[in-house]
């Protein structure tokens, strides 16, 4: 549902999928629906409903305004469901289709696709409690996605895996942003506290000259850094328990060994794609589930609401 930029990449992987037959495609635009089925060889199917009724389970890439009311009417269906990051709107109408699916014993998977990057997968082996984060995730400018604020956007790629990565619930949120070009906020930061002690740091922009997506983990065993966009990573870890010694004479070398991180290349969304179909066929539990998404949106609209708050009160306080 929905074969825009994002969307018609999950259409020609699905059509790829060895574990999945692909049905059809439904897009709103239906011009545009039916040169991608055509590309595609499928069908274009001119309904939703049409869609709904001939297939088991469905992936939804359509902007996010219409996440809840497209997968209320899937599950309706007693179809599963993949749904493209955030889940929703609000944390109300994730509820809503968590209930729904319990309802109709259906699945539901969320697209974080960054736990499916190479660079996550080869680093988690030697991840041991991280106390410190640190996440930039930048962007050139594009009208796509500038419905929902950068935090929605794109941050909250990196909510959802320091979530998954971290020990502990969230005990403090900080947070400011600026409006650049969009009208929303284009450029966050925010300083996520865990109440086992780690703090996150991170930062998205969608108003940079060039792409970053870069995130490193700081642990008492070493320091690993990830370069997600190119699905590598390092990792110095400390080749003794107890610190040097300090001597003028050593070298970094002598106590740190370094491990290079390198992924096996494998496509992240078609790794995503994989995983759903086979939890749609029972075959694996789904591996981001409708309630770990809504925690990272409850983040990410926690964050948008304090950085709201804070431009609230700046401009007060400059106009009064």
């Amino acid at each position: 549902m929905g074969v825009g930029s994002l969307g018609f990449h999950h259409a020609r992987l699905l059509q790829e999928l060895p574990e999945a037959r692909l049905v059809g495609i439904y897009d709103s635009d239906r011009e545009r629906a039916q040169a991608v089925a055509a590309q595609l060889e499928t069908q274009a199917c001119p309904t939703l409903e049409q869609l709904l009724q001939e297939t088991e389970a469905v992936t939804i890439a359509v902007p996010t305004s219409r996440h809840f009311e497209i997968a209320r009417v899937a599950l309706e269906h007693e179809c599963d469901l993949l749904i493209e990051k955030p889940i929703t709107t609000t944390t109300d109408e994730a509820d809503r289709l968590i209930s729904l699916a319990e309802k109709k014993s259906r699945i539901v998977q969320v697209g974080h696709i960054e736990r499916f990057n190479g660079a996550v997968r080869a680093c988690e082996p030697y991840l041991e409690d991280p106390l410190f984060v640190e996440s930039h995730r930048l962007a050139p400018f594009v009208a796509r996605g500038t419905d929902v604020p950068v935090v929605l956007d794109l941050m909250i790629h990196d909510i959802d895996l320091i979530l998954s990565l971290l020990r502990g619930a969230i005990s403090d949120v900080r947070a400011v942003g600026v409006s650049v070009l969009s009208g929303r906020v284009d450029i966050a930061n925010a300083r996520l506290e865990f109440g086992a002690g780690g703090v996150a740091n991170i930062t998205a922009s969608r108003v940079s000259i060039q792409r970053q997506r870069k995130i490193r983990f700081f642990q008492e065993s070493g320091y690993v850094s990830l370069d997600l966009q190119k699905g590598t990573g390092e990792f110095y870890r400390r080749k003794n328990a107890e610190p040097p010694a300090t001597s003028d004479a050593m070298s970094l070398t002598d106590f740190v060994e370094h491990i290079a991180l390198r992924g096996d290349g494998a496509d992240s969304l078609s790794l995503e794609l994989q995983s759903f179909a086979r939890a749609v066929r029972r075959e694996i539990p789904v591996a981001v589930t409708a309630e770990q998404g809504r925690m990272a949106l409850a983040i990410a609209l926690d964050i948008v609401e304090r950085i709201e708050r804070h431009q609230r009160h700046v401009f007060d306080s400059n106009t009064a």
